[in-house]
């Protein structure tokens, strides 16, 4: 992950690479990111519930299969075209 620090006018501002991470859409219409390694689990309650592993909750607009398919290109992007063994 690259960070990049700058400083403008008087604030200091932390711009991180999105490489490793997916958007997502949250409910209030905002674009939001999220690293899939973290996605514990998802479930639609009808919107779609992410359960991070720290155990925090994003409720997002996205539709559970194209959440999916964003995981999967982000997997093949990075190298990982299958399921590791854990």
């Amino acid at each position: 992950m690259k960070i990049i620090i700058e400083i403008y006018k008087k604030k200091i501002i932390i711009i991180i690479s999105l490489k490793h991470m997916i958007d997502v859409m949250r409910l209030d219409g905002k674009k939001y990111w999220v690293n899939p390694h973290m996605i514990e689990s998802m479930e639609s309650t009808p919107d779609l519930t992410l359960t991070m592993l720290s155990g925090r909750k994003i409720i997002v607009k996205n539709s559970p299969e194209d959440l999916i398919e964003k995981i999967i290109k982000y997997r093949r992007d990075i190298g990982i075209e299958r399921q590791e063994v854990l």
